[in-house]
């Protein structure tokens, strides 16, 4: 039972590991006098089990596993610029990050030849 103890203990450490403000808060991108903070959204599941044995003819016996699995998906953008703070949602997944970031510069490069 020790064993399983320390399995849990193991997988507790890694996720408290990985999960930071730096996980559901981007590290800021700037392009052309914005700045965009991607949003993420953080999912993970795990499991842990043990059991014991007792067998006639093979004896005692006991056993333990731990398993997991996570993931992450995009789902908006912080954009802070002149005209003050918004946020804008993301749908899709991380192309979507890509051209909502495409966009947004656009928008600036735009709005910046019309003021010209």
């Amino acid at each position: 039972m020790k064993d399983i103890e320390n399995l849990f203990g193991k997988a507790i450490g890694e996720i408290e590991r990985m999960l930071n403000t730096k996980t559901v808060v981007g590290d800021p991108i700037t392009v052309e006098g914005n700045t965009l903070i991607p949003l993420i959204s953080v999912g993970f599941g795990f499991g842990v089990g043990a059991g014991e044995g007792n067998d006639p003819k093979k004896g005692v016996g006991s056993g333990g596993g731990t398993g997991g699995g996570g993931g992450v998906k995009p789902i908006a953008l912080v954009i802070i610029n002149k005209d003050g703070v918004r946020v804008e949602t993301v749908k899709g997944g991380a192309a979507s990050v890509m051209e909502k970031i495409a966009d947004v510069a656009g928008k600036v490069a735009s709005s910046k030849s019309d003021s010209d």
